[in-house]
C-alpha cells in the first residue's frame, strides 16, 4: 500500500512562487543557526568551544548569573545601493543573533572564568574550585 499523496495540479502554488530564491538578486538561502559547542573536562577545568566564524570578540556578551553561563551575540548590518538621483534601487538588512545558556556544576569557580576568541572559535575556560580538584595519592604507613 502506498501512502504518498500526489498533487496533480498544473497550477503552481502562489506561495511556492513567493518563496522562490533570487527574486531581483535577493537572498539565496536564509538560515538561522546556533553555533556548535564542544565541552571538554580536564582535572583542573572545563572548556567550552563555540564555533562562531566571521565575528569579532566585541560581538559577544558572556554573563554568569545564579550558576548559569549565558553566551550571546547580535550583529546588524545594512547594505545600500543607490541610483544617481538618490533613490534606492536595493536596500538589504541583515540581522543575526544567538543565545546559548549552560547550567554550571557546583564545582566551577565562577570568579575565575575567562574567554578568548581566536580563528573563529570562542574558548571559555571554567576552572574548578580547589575542593573539586583531584587529591594526590597519600601513602599510609603501616605500624
Amino acid at each position: 500500500m502506498n501512502l504518498v499523496k500526489k498533487n496533480y495540479s498544473t497550477f503552481p502554488s502562489i506561495i511556492d512562487e513567493f518563496l522562490k530564491p533570487d527574486w531581483f538578486g535577493g537572498l539565496q538561502n536564509f538560515q538561522a543557526t546556533v553555533p556548535a559547542v564542544n565541552i571538554k573536562e580536564t582535572d583542573t577545568n572545563y572548556t567550552l568551544e563555540l564555533a562562531a566564524p566571521g565575528k569579532s570578540k566585541d560581538d559577544f556578551v558572556i554573563e554568569v548569573d545564579h550558576n548559569v553561563l549565558t553566551v550571546a551575540s547580535e550583529t546588524k548590518t545594512e547594505n545600500e545601493q543607490k541610483e544617481a538621483a538618490g533613490r534606492y534601487t536595493r536596500r538589504e538588512f541583515s540581522y543575526t543573533s544567538f543565545r546559548r545558556a549552560f547550567t554550571l556544576p557546583e564545582t566551577v569557580n565562577t570568579e575565575d572564568i575567562n574567554a578568548n576568541y581566536e580563528n573563529g572559535v570562542l574558548h571559555i575556560t571554567l576552572p574548578k574550585k580547589q575542593e573539586a580538584l583531584p587529591k594526590p595519592k597519600r601513602l599510609i604507613d603501616i605500624m
